[in-house]
C-alpha cells in the first residue's frame, strides 16, 4: 500500500549589502548557484527564494519576511538555506540568535553553505536518560556567534573606510553625493588621484544661470521668475521608486516637477552653485571646492543680497555670511516725499541715517528739519537749510568728458549682454517648441491606434494641453525676439548722455522729491554726511567719497579712484 507523504521543501534566501552590488554586481547569482548545488546534492528542492537588496544591520531585520513565510504550515519548510551567516544578518550575535530562535520555534532549520551552522543536538544528560532545555546544546552555537560578531565588525570597518574616505575628499572639496540640479558628477584625474567632481549639466546649468541672473536684477517678484523659468522648460530630474521589500522591482517614476515658489531660494542659497562645498561632512563649514561653480561669488551676492553673502579673503579662506533682515518699522516711510533725503545722508557725529520730522512750537507752528535719533547727542537741522545746502552741492558736480565715454561704452555692454541673453532665451524656447510639437504628433499617433473610449478622451486631453503650452510659449517667444524693433538703444544712451551733462535737471529740476533723492545717492559709493555735504559746497574742499564717474568743479583734490569696466547703477 502506497502513502503518499507530505514533501519537505526548503528557501533559499540572498542578501547583499547594496543596490549597485544587487543589480551589477554577481554575488546575488553566485549565492543562488551554490544554494541550487547545495539543495541538490542534499535532496533539499528550493520552493521559493528571497533575495534582499540592502544592509543587514539595521533593526527592522529583511530576513524577517523570509522567516515569516516559513512560519506558515502550508508551505512545508524545514530547511532555510543561505550561504554564510555574513549573508543572513550583520546585525550581531543578539539578533543572528533571535531570527536563528524564530525559526527553531517553527521546527526549521537554519543551514549555511560553508558548514559553519550544525544541525547535531548534544544532550549532556542522554546517559541517564533524561533531558532538559538546559542540558541540550548546539556544538556549534560559539562559532555561529563568533562568526556574527565578526560579520558585524566586518560591516564596521568597511563602513569605516567608505565614509570616512567621502567626508575626507568632501572636506577637501569634492563631491561624493548625487549631484544637484545643474551639475553632473564626473571621473577626473586630481592631486589625489582619480575622484569625483561636479560639471555643469549641459541642459539643466543655463537653466540655473538664467535663475541666478534673473534674482540679480531685482527686477522680477519670485513668482514671476518661477513662471519664467518654467516657460524655459525647468523640471526636476525623474528618478525610479523601488519597492521596499524587493529592490529589484520597480513600481513608479517621480521628479519631473515644475519650479515651486517654495523652492526658489533654496536652489538660489545653496553655495555649491558658486563652487563652496558647505554641508554636515564639513561641519557645516564652506570649503573651496576642486570645481567651478555655475555662478561667480558677485552673482552669487546679488541674487541673495539681504539674505546670504559668500567672501574669499586674501588666503584663500572662504566665509558664509548670514546676514540678517533689518525690522520692518525700520524700513517703514523711507519714501517719503516731504522728507525726501532722510536715510541717505547720515549724522556727522554717529554716522547713521538722518531721519526727517517736524516739531509742533509753543504757538502751534511746526519746524519740519532733518535730525539725527540718536539720544546721546543732539543734531538738528532745519529742512529749508539742508536742502538748500544739498542743493549749492549738486550744482557743483559735473561728469567728465572721459567718465562720459566710460559711462555710454557701459551702457552699451549692459545692453549687448541683455540682447545676447533675450536671444539665448529665445532659442531655448524655441527648443521647448519642438520637443512639445514632436510629442503632440506622438499623441496623435497614439489615438490612432487605441480603440478605447477612455483611453482616447484622456489623450485628446493630453492634446489640447500641449496645443495651449505650445501658444503660450510661441507668444512668449515673440514677445522676447528682436527687441532692437521696440527699444532703439540708441536713443537710450542719447538720453544718458544729455542727463549726465545736465545733471540739475534729474537732481534739482525734477518734479518728484523722492525720485531726486534716490538719483542723488547715485553720486555716491558710501552715504554722505551733511558735514561733508556742506563742505563739499565750499571751495577747495575735499568732496566725500563721490562715484568715481562724477567729479566736483570747485575742489582741487578728491577720492576719485578709476576703475576698470565700470557698470553704474543708475536707478530706473
Amino acid at each position: 500500500m502506497n502513502i503518499d507523504l507530505p514533501r519537505i521543501y526548503a528557501v533559499g534566501a540572498i542578501r547583499v549589502s547594496t543596490e549597485k552590488q544587487g543589480r551589477d554586481g554577481d554575488s546575488p547569482d553566485d549565492q543562488q548557484k551554490q544554494i541550487d548545488r547545495y539543495g541538490d546534492s542534499h535532496n533539499m528542492p528550493i520552493r521559493k527564494y528571497f533575495a534582499f537588496l540592502e544592509s543587514g544591520s539595521k533593526a527592522d531585520q529583511p530576513m524577517q519576511e523570509a522567516i515569516d513565510y516559513c512560519k506558515d504550515p502550508r508551505n512545508q519548510i524545514k530547511y532555510f538555506i543561505i550561504k554564510s551567516i555574513d549573508r543572513f544578518t550583520r546585525g550581531g550575535s543578539r539578533i543572528y540568535e533571535d531570527l536563528k530562535e524564530q525559526l527553531e520555534a517553527c521546527g526549521v532549520a537554519l543551514i549555511d553553505v560553508y558548514g559553519v551552522i550544525s544541525s547535531e543536538r548534544v544532550n549532556t544528560l542522554d546517559h541517564l536518560g533524561f533531558s532538559y532545555k538546559w542540558s541540550e546544546y548546539s556544538p556549534s552555537k560559539k562559532t555561529e556567534i563568533l562568526e556574527a560578531e565578526r560579520a558585524k565588525d566586518e560591516l564596521r570597518d568597511i563602513m569605516s573606510r567608505i565614509i570616512g574616505a567621502e567626508i575626507r575628499y568632501t572636506q577637501a572639496g569634492y563631491w561624493m553625493r548625487q549631484p544637484p540640479f545643474g551639475f553632473k558628477s564626473e571621473k577626473a584625474e586630481t592631486r589625489h588621484g582619480k575622484r569625483c567632481i561636479l560639471k555643469p549639466h549641459p541642459t539643466e546649468a543655463p537653466l540655473m544661470r538664467k535663475m541666478f541672473e534673473l534674482k540679480a536684477l531685482g527686477t522680477m517678484t519670485d513668482r514671476q521668475i518661477v513662471d519664467r523659468m518654467n516657460d524655459l522648460g525647468f523640471k526636476t530630474r525623474e528618478f525610479y521608486v523601488r519597492d521596499k521589500k524587493d529592490q529589484t522591482k520597480i513600481i513608479g517614476k517621480r521628479g519631473g516637477n515644475k519650479l515651486r515658489i517654495n523652492d526658489i531660494n533654496r536652489y538660489l542659497q545653496s553655495p555649491i552653485y558658486a563652487g563652496v562645498v558647505k554641508e554636515k561632512w564639513t561641519n557645516d563649514k564652506p570649503v573651496k571646492a576642486c570645481f567651478d561653480g555655475l555662478v561667480s561669488f558677485e552673482l552669487y551676492n546679488q541674487a541673495n543680497r539681504g539674505r546670504v553673502a559668500l567672501h574669499e579673503s586674501a588666503d584663500g579662506d572662504i566665509e558664509y555670511e548670514k546676514i540678517e533682515r533689518e525690522d520692518n518699522k525700520a524700513k517703514r516711510g523711507v519714501k517719503n516725499d516731504e522728507f525726501p533725503y532722510r536715510r541717505f545722508i547720515t549724522c556727522p557725529t554717529c554716522h547713521n541715517p538722518l531721519l526727517g520730522s517736524a516739531s509742533r512750537g509753543k504757538m502751534g507752528k511746526y519746524y519740519p528739519a532733518y535730525h539725527c535719533s540718536n539720544h546721546g547727542h543732539y543734531f538738528r537741522i532745519p529742512k529749508r537749510e539742508f536742502e538748500t545746502t544739498v542743493t549749492e552741492f549738486i550744482k557743483g558736480i559735473t561728469v567728465g568728458a572721459d567718465k562720459l565715454d566710460a559711462l555710454t561704452d557701459a551702457v552699451m555692454t549692459v545692453w549687448e549682454r541683455k540682447h545676447q541673453s533675450i536671444k539665448e532665451d529665445a532659442k531655448t524656447l524655441q527648443k521647448r517648441v519642438d520637443s512639445l510639437t514632436q510629442q503632440k504628433y506622438a499623441i496623435l499617433d497614439k489615438i490612432k491606434l487605441v480603440s478605447s473610449v477612455t483611453a482616447i478622451e484622456m489623450l485628446e486631453a493630453d492634446l489640447v494641453k500641449t496645443d495651449e503650452e505650445i501658444t503660450k510659449l510661441e507668444s512668449l517667444k515673440n514677445g522676447t525676439s528682436s527687441p532692437e524693433e521696440t527699444v532703439d538703444i540708441h536713443k537710450i544712451v542719447a538720453y544718458v548722455k544729455y542727463f549726465m551733462e545736465h545733471l540739475h535737471e534729474l537732481l534739482v529740476d525734477l518734479c518728484n522729491p523722492t525720485l531726486k533723492a534716490q538719483y542723488f545717492s547715485v553720486l555716491f559709493d558710501k552715504a554722505p554726511t551733511y558735514e561733508e555735504i556742506k563742505a563739499g559746497t565750499q571751495k577747495e574742499s575735499v568732496l566725500p567719497e563721490v562715484n568715481e564717474l562724477f567729479s566736483a568743479l570747485n575742489v582741487q583734490s578728491s577720492l576719485l579712484v578709476t576703475l576698470p569696466g565700470i557698470e553704474p547703477g543708475l536707478p530706473g
